[in-house]
């Protein structure tokens, strides 16, 4: 595996997003001391089947959630960009939403979900996030023209040189998570309104699947990453 230096900026469609495809990287990130920064780009306003919950209460409990799962994770600062869930959109507030945290934060390494992890059946706010971050890694935070408004705040263009996708379907880079597979299930856990399943019986079923990661490195529980290097 690589190793990131101090600054990470990971983005990621919905509150829980994150904690089930990269907790365990997340957490041993920050307990390495590097800086990690989430931006979550929807409210999540619709994950619920609840029918006496509204869509802004639901958004609220979500943030809370989010916020608890930060602290669990050791995370240095949570971004709520707020766009509506079901509703993100490959569109110019979008991607300057995201230049704006990538130049503000000047990240070493950029963590986001991979945009093609489903061909087919996936959730569009998955797509769109991580379609949108890599456009805005490559060009948009680069070029000072893009985004004269982030220019105007005092936000300097920036080259990302780094980014891993998390959910690959082609996976390249594997981190063991042994020592923080039980953080990674504590800040998932946070997550209450979008916990269906007891936490023994999802435990076991991340735990399976983290020992099949695992085989790529020989043993122990570990995340697979799709690594993308922008020039040299």
């Amino acid at each position: 595996m690589t190793n990131p230096s101090n600054t990470i900026l990971v983005v990621t469609p919905h509150p829980d997003d994150a904690e089930g495809g990269a907790g365990g990287t997340i957490a041993k990130f920050a307990k390495e001391g590097k800086k990690v920064v989430l931006v979550v780009c929807t409210n999540g306003d619709k994950g619920t089947s609840d029918r006496t919950l509204r869509p802004e209460k639901l958004a609220a409990i979500r943030e809370k959630e989010q916020l608890d799962a930060a602290e669990v994770l050791g995370l240095e600062e949570v971004v709520f960009l707020r766009f509506p869930d079901q509703n993100l959109e490959d569109c110019r507030e979008f991607r300057m939403a995201l230049c704006r945290q990538i130049r503000k934060h000047r990240p070493d390494l950029v963590v986001t979900i991979d945009p093609g992890s489903n061909r087919y059946i996936r959730h569009r706010d998955h797509y769109n996030t991580g379609r949108v971050t890599l456009d805005a890694v490559f060009p948009y935070a680069r070029d000072y023209l893009s985004f004269p408004e982030l220019m105007e705040e005092g936000l300097e263009p920036f080259n990302v040189r780094e980014v891993w996708l998390f959910r690959p379907q082609e996976p390249d880079v594997f981190v063991d998570i042994t020592e923080t597979f039980v953080t990674k299930v504590d800040a998932l856990y946070c997550h209450a309104s979008q916990m269906g399943s007891p936490r023994e019986e999802r435990e076991a079923w991340l735990r399976e699947r983290s020992a099949e990661t695992g085989e790529h490195i020989g043993g122990g529980l570990a995340e697979g990453f799709k690594r993308i290097v922008i020039g040299r």
